[in-house]
């Protein structure tokens, strides 16, 4: 069993250095062992180290202008060793310098709507919609709960962060961000290695995802709803205009409303007064109207779908 002296030996590390602190230099030196270059991240935290642009002192490293986080990366043992000789800093790895391009796989936030599903949810949807396997790469558990899934970004190609592009929940780090490594840790826990798989390409089906124009193609035209109750019409036609009316909020506004909306009507599905396919292809074709992509609105309705379905209260109770 390796002893807290022999790992201090090993990295050359003062005798008053904690074992905390040598698991971290450990794990910054593996990254960079692997061509991923670090930043100290403030102890327990997911925030770099250092100051910020605004408070830049112009002098030392930023004495040429300020240096960001991405721009202080590195692969060098000693600038590593300085850096965390004295302090227990997280491990932060710049994605893009790194080559690399990580699915992050987050659980839902506190203000979003009950039922919205997680990113590990979207992500399967999302690969079975596309026809493609689940990946199999490395993966690290993270303190919430969620999933980075490490991929190496394709060779040409420059890809940027996402924040929702892919699916609900799901970002990825690339060129102007970083991921927090394993070993790391945060008042909610630590960050682990799920799955020591060697690190994966990116396939190419996400790639041309990542990679394709913004701009959402001309929606479908929004046909009158001739099926279901009087009632059960009524409410969708009433939700469907709910969501129209929410294109000029941001793509968390609108998707957030897309999910309620959803969740409303498809009671009357689960009474049995309106067909799921009449309910989903209206309120598809009013959620690509705000400009949302076709395969986030097929992921946020099937998922109120399902939960309205599993949950529903009896139509004598409601």
């Amino acid at each position: 069993m390796t002893q807290p002296a022999d790992i201090r030996r090993e990295h050359n590390a003062p005798a008053t250095v904690s074992l905390d602190t040598l698991h971290l230099l450990a794990a910054a030196l593996l990254s960079a062992e692997r061509g991923w270059p670090v930043i100290p991240l403030t102890p327990h935290t997911k925030r770099p180290s250092g100051h910020p642009e605004r408070a830049c002192p112009h002098t030392g490293r930023c004495a040429q202008g300020h240096r960001t986080p991405e721009q202080r990366a590195t692969t060098d043992p000693a600038l590593i060793h300085a850096a965390w000789a004295n302090r227990p800093y997280n491990v932060g790895i710049a994605t893009g310098p790194a080559g690399l391009l990580v699915v992050d796989l987050d659980v839902p936030k506190e203000e979003e709507q009950e039922g919205a599903p997680d990113g590990a949810t979207s992500f399967q949807a999302l690969c079975e919609r596309a026809g493609q396997p689940y990946p199999y790469t490395y993966q690290v558990r993270t303190p919430s709960g969620g999933r980075h899934l490490y991929f190496t970004a394709p060779p040409g190609v420059r890809l940027k962060c996402s924040v929702k592009r892919l699916a609900p929940n799901v970002d990825t780090r690339a060129w102007g961000g970083y991921v927090v490594a394993a070993n790391s840790t945060t008042p909610q826990g630590a960050y682990e290695v799920v799955e020591a798989a060697p690190v994966a390409s990116l396939p190419a089906w996400l790639a041309d995802l990542l990679t394709a124009p913004a701009t959402p193609a001309e929606p479908p035209a929004l046909a009158p709803v001739r099926d279901g109750t009087k009632a059960a019409r009524t409410a969708l036609e009433r939700e469907c205009a709910v969501i129209r009316a929410a294109s000029e909020g941001g793509p968390n506004g609108r998707n957030a409303t897309l999910h309620k909306s959803a969740c409303k009507v498809a009671r009357f599905v689960a009474w049995g007064h309106i067909p799921r396919h009449t309910v989903e292809g209206a309120i598809q074709a009013a959620g690509e109207s705000t400009g949302l992509p076709a395969a986030e609105c097929r992921t946020t309705i099937r998922s109120a779908m399902e939960w309205i379905l599993a949950n529903a209260t009896p139509r004598e109770a409601a």
